[in-house]
């Protein structure tokens, strides 16, 4: 009688226990409630998917002269970048369908969804939480950028419902305000894709007649799910994401 099959993990050696007060002072605090259901829905997204992620970068140039002039005739307030990512990732979705999309294990089939709603991961004190904001194609990045500092503010205070955190068809996490030049950002299942941002930089680029002109470039870490996209699609997607976003204009309504 031939033997069961043996599940992924069980021939793996025990997690290794350490007396780590043995080798100097330690302080022991408990994992947050927040952060010990999402270390679950991490691990598991992060085994159950094989993730690839694709680095690009975008010229945003453009986008933060508008950024400037739009702040100087809002009395002084700069817009983030984030609403403008959201709203041209509708564009970039609206053109790469699949992206938008999820794959059901036990049919096998793919939803390819028709409506466009955006999750934006949060840092919290507790943890990460990823409020979506629904029908982004519909809503101005006015709109947006008020919807997500509502979101982000509720967040931080006292949490968010589920309600607020499901139905998204893709993710978009920014540490834009922080710094790095790339990241691999955990796709948040059942979606296939997220979209890491990171500080943006000016790098010299090679202008008329040699000359050197300085651009904004932001960094684009996209992280997908392989067994429904391949390189060459990741690949496309970002530049597309790109062009958008170095034609800002077509973003404000």
């Amino acid at each position: 009688m031939s033997e069961e099959p043996r599940r992924f993990g069980e021939d793996l050696p025990p997690w290794p226990q350490a007396d780590f007060a043995a080798f100097g002072e330690i302080e022991v605090k408990p994992l947050s409630r927040l952060r010990r259901v999402a270390a679950g829905y991490f691990a598991r997204n992060w085994v159950m998917i094989p993730h690839v992620t694709h680095h690009d970068q975008a010229d945003v140039t453009a986008l933060e002269g508008l950024r400037g002039s739009l702040g100087a005739s809002g009395g002084g307030t700069k817009p983030s970048p984030l609403p403008f990512i959201v709203k041209a990732l509708v564009e970039t979705l609206r053109a790469h369908p699949l992206f938008n999309a999820s794959l059901e294990l036990t049919s096998g089939n793919i939803v390819y969804k028709k409506y466009f709603h955006v999750g934006v991961a949060v840092d919290t004190p507790g943890g990460l939480l990823v409020p979506v904001i629904r029908d982004c194609d519909r809503k101005s990045v006015t709109q947006i950028a008020a919807e997500i500092a509502a979101l982000a503010e509720k967040a931080r205070a006292k949490g968010l419902p589920m309600s607020d955190m499901s139905g998204g068809c893709f993710t978009v996490s920014s540490l834009g305000n922080i710094g790095g030049t790339g990241f691999t950002p955990i796709i948040n299942a059942p979606e296939v894709a997220v979209l890491g941002v990171c500080r943006a930089a000016w790098a010299p680029k090679r202008g008329e007649g040699d000359s050197v002109a300085w651009r904004l470039m932001l960094p684009l870490s996209l992280s997908y799910d392989h067994r429904l996209i391949n390189g060459a699609d990741a690949a496309r997607f970002t530049r597309h994401l790109a062009g958008v976003l170095e034609r800002p204009g077509s973003l404000i309504d």
